[in-house]
């Protein structure tokens, strides 16, 4: 197995566009299981160890700009959790301390597993997905960056190089359950985004459907049924919490495997929906 450890993106799709068949090896926290219980067995290897251009951020007026190498770790600390609550409550419930330290958003979008715990949020932020080869930059929304169970539309030789997504404008929640409270993969998980300056919500799950899923039909009944204020929002009915969470509930599609039922990540959708939507209103 030979590895290269490019310093720029520039030599990394360089090398790319020579060898599309290479692993793009970021944080390496789903890579390295598959390469040491050899359900992998790549012939080569392309490090972004050294390109320091992709482990930065910025927020540019209403814009966040995530480098795809950035670690959990660092959305948790820093500006970006202020910027993102929801994605720092997504990245707290990352694996244990050394993987929040070394995993990445990018290699959660690039592996593309439902249950990747970024990614519901991303989903209701709208989050846009920067690609680039040495044919040029492309776009593509996360919801339309996962096509099935670690299926995206990346090409062999494209290499995600940030993500983009707007700075909150109200209140964000992220919720998942498993078998236990910590380093867990999720059964389900929920994510809540309110914009309260556009008077919108938007809800997306996880684990409950092959792809990134938004729940349309809940999120305009949620927002019918806010009480907008300038000093906040509340929800004055108590019954519009349980019809979310029965709306969204219904919007799920999951499955029965060796980790939950789908009747279980059913309930459990529909409870954490009513959470996030309590504790959003509420704050």
């Amino acid at each position: 197995m030979t590895v290269s450890m490019p310093s720029s993106v520039d030599e990394t799709l360089r090398l790319l566009s020579d060898d599309p068949a290479a692993t793009i090896l970021a944080g390496g926290t789903d890579a390295m299981v598959e390469i040491n219980y050899e359900h992998r067995r790549p012939a080569s290897v392309v490090s972004l160890r050294r390109v320091n251009e992709l482990a930065t951020w910025s927020i540019d007026g209403g814009t966040v700009r995530l480098g795809a190498t950035v670690p959990y770790v660092e959305i948790m600390n820093s500006e970006l959790a202020a910027a993102s609550p929801g994605l720092a409550q997504a990245s707290r419930t990352v694996g244990s301390s050394q993987i929040r330290n070394t995993g990445t958003v990018g290699g959660n979008l690039a592996t593309g597993s439902p249950a990747g715990d970024t990614i519901p949020v991303l989903a209701a932020l709208d989050a846009i997905v920067e690609i680039a080869s040495v044919r040029g930059i492309r776009e593509v929304a996360v919801v339309d960056l996962i096509v099935g169970v670690k299926r995206t539309v990346l090409e062999p030789d494209e290499l995600i190089v940030a993500i983009r997504f707007p700075v909150a404008s109200g209140p964000q929640e992220f919720l998942k359950i498993g078998p236990r409270n910590a380093m867990v993969i999720s059964v389900a998980s929920c994510a809540l985004v309110i914009n309260q300056a556009e008077r919108s919500v938007a809800c997306a799950l996880g684990s409950v459907s092959p792809a990134p899923l938004r729940c349309g039909d809940a999120e305009e009944f949620a927002a019918a049924n806010i009480d907008w204020t300038s000093d906040g929002i509340r929800i004055t009915d108590p019954r519009t919490l349980e019809t979310f969470g029965s709306m969204v509930a219904d919007a799920a599609s999951p499955i029965d495997d060796h980790r939950s039922t789908a009747a279980y990540r059913k309930h459990g959708i529909a409870v954490m929906a009513r959470r996030a939507l309590t504790r959003a209103t509420t704050s």
